[in-house]
């Protein structure tokens, strides 16, 4: 089934094999095909990738294990477009998340994207954390972020009468997005302008000749029935000019198995989940804005989201979580779930800002987990965007530790990736 999918695909693609002439003879009896441009991950990083250089005239193909587009980060998020605060100056982050923002915000208006600028309020809540609150501001002017102020205590409990603080940071440019419409316009889009799309097809490793990168493909359901006794072995090989690893939480892994690039080039990673729970038992939504507290170790603390059909959901926490083996990842076969018992560690966190929370009033939600490059007690690590110039693999881009904020940034990204590694 693969191969005939596969098989199907690179026929689409004859016209771009001529100028790549590698030899893998070294896997006897695997079928080989060349293509030109391959993203792995169909997640809403590697589909703003895809429909990118697919505009630019490139002949794209889009692989993803799962059977459909934004099964795993993308799909597990708090949908927030984020203004570019709270991340370094000169950062990635911080550069991808204000040109993505402004880039995010154009596509929605012109592509009738769900989505509403409904601003963040940033609040302090004890005394303590009043000089931080400065800092981010300050960080955020320094990062291009426009319309910043900052607020009294009064002045933001007079637009917010639920909540409680002592100061407030308010960000009028944040807001809110559907994801999945948001995703769906960008297959769309990629698909109108020749992007081939083979969802159920997984990318196991991979090894490099002649300073190309050979993908070692299979079925998703070869690899969720490998009996683990016999080494994995690929169905097919695909000979890409370009590929993009945009396989978010198993991109380390995946490139811990491209034979040919050297360790050193790869990030440790950590993971952390966030769960989310829902307001119930309520008719009326308590605020307008989102509410953000200050930022905690390795997130942003447990806030306040609202989503475009006015439901109020609060997280995501951090909970550091071990891995899982290569293949499992490659699988998306994370513990997605949500313990009950962690809304009781909620309920005090959001009576810091939102005193009048009641008892019973919290449901479980979803969780997500962030594919973070550093963990507890570590000082957050930026977006790792490696092309040749980095490890030296003609037309290899990893993408290493896309957190948040990724779905805001993802079309900067794509803009990025498109313009500085793919020309001609």
């Amino acid at each position: 089934m693969l191969k005939s999918t596969l098989d199907r695909i690179v026929r689409s693609h004859r016209n771009v094999t001529s100028s790549c002439s590698i030899s893998i003879s070294s896997i006897s009896g695997v079928p080989k095909e060349k293509v030109d441009c391959v993203v792995i991950g169909a997640g809403v990083v590697g589909l703003a990738v895809a429909r990118e250089l697919a505009l630019k005239g490139r002949e794209v193909l889009v692989l993803d294990s799962a059977p459909t587009f934004g099964t795993s980060t993308s799909s597990r998020n708090s949908e927030v477009i984020h203004a570019g605060i709270y991340y370094p100056t000169h950062s990635l982050k911080a550069k991808f998340c204000v040109r993505g923002r402004y880039l995010l915000y154009k596509y929605c208006s012109e592509h009738n994207i769900p989505h509403k600028q409904i601003g963040k309020l940033i609040v302090a809540t004890g005394s303590s954390e009043i000089p931080n609150l400065h800092n981010l501001m300050h960080r955020g002017i320094q990062n291009g972020v426009d319309g910043l102020v900052m607020m009294e205590g009064s002045e933001a409990m007079r637009m917010e009468p639920e909540l409680a603080c002592l100061k407030a940071l308010l960000s009028p440019l944040s807001g809110i997005v559907d994801t999945h419409s948001l995703m769906l316009s960008l297959v769309g889009e990629a698909e109108n302008h020749g992007t081939t799309f083979s969802y159920n097809t997984t990318v196991i490793g991979g090894h490099i000749q002649q300073n190309h990168l050979c993908l070692h493909v299979s079925g998703t359901k070869t690899l969720e029935n490998w009996n683990r006794k016999f080494p994995l072995q690929p169905e097919m090989i695909l000979i890409p000019k370009l590929v993009v690893n945009s396989a978010g939480l198993s991109a380390p892994a995946l490139a811990k198995r491209f034979d040919g690039l050297r360790t050193e080039h790869i990030p440790p990673s950590r993971l952390a989940r966030g769960c989310y729970f829902t307001l119930s038992n309520t008719t009326i939504c308590p605020f307008r804005h989102l509410i953000y507290p200050l930022p905690e170790d390795g997130g942003l603390g447990v806030h306040v989201t609202l989503d475009l059909n006015g439901q109020v959901k609060f997280g995501p926490d951090v909970e550091w979580i071990d891995g899982v083996d290569d293949v499992s990842s490659f699988l998306n076969k994370f513990d997605y779930s949500v313990c009950t018992n962690r809304k009781e560690l909620f309920y005090p966190e959001i009576r810091k800002y939102y005193p009048n929370l009641k008892d019973g009033s919290l449901e479980p939600g979803y969780a997500g987990i962030r594919p973070k490059l550093s963990g507890p007690r570590q000082s957050p690590v930026d977006f790792q965007i490696q092309g040749e110039d980095v490890h030296g693999i003609t037309g290899l881009v990893n993408l290493f530790g896309i957190e948040s904020p990724g779905l805001t940034s993802s079309m900067g990204i794509a803009e990025h990736v498109a313009t500085r590694f793919f020309r001609g």
